[in-house]
């Protein structure tokens, strides 16, 4: 079986040193790398019509943006690894929708970087990473 390693980015350093070190660590097991961005999204709201179309043409244009912004760069300068790169956007719960991804594409590891969130904001929501260690069925890497 080949190994898959899916890297969880937020446009932040500590996301890049964790796609930087899943890729060297991809480089030297062979692996593939499949770099996911996830927008936060609920899909809970009650809308009109209008309101609807509205915010899918926002969605629409979030996608665009994080490919140009956060994503491209990033691959661009993974290219030297010399390794098969994947990057795609998400909407949904972060934790939940990494997890999924690495269902989907058979990860048998999962990185993300560690997050500065406040520390009043982590004891009551939790941080994405100590979430995803819970619910993961991969071991998890979080890059300080």
């Amino acid at each position: 079986m080949s190994k898959c390693y899916v890297v969880g980015i937020d446009g932040s350093e500590g996301g890049v040193r964790a796609a930087k070190f899943a890729a060297e660590d991809a480089k030297a097991a062979g692996a593939t790398l499949k770099i996911i961005h996830v927008l936060e999204w609920s899909a809970y709201s009650f809308l009109t019509p209008e309101e609807l179309e509205q915010r899918h043409k926002r969605r629409e244009e979030d996608l665009t943006k994080a490919k140009t912004a956060i994503l491209n760069p990033l691959v661009s300068a993974l290219g030297d690894y010399g390794i098969q790169i994947d990057a795609v956007v998400k909407y949904g719960n972060i934790a939940e929708t990494l997890v999924n991804y690495g269902k989907e594409s058979n990860a048998t590891h999962i990185f993300v970087g560690r997050h500065g969130g406040s520390k009043l904001s982590n004891r009551i929501f939790g941080s994405v990473p100590a979430n995803l260690v819970q619910i993961a069925d991969v071991p998890v890497t979080v890059v300080p």
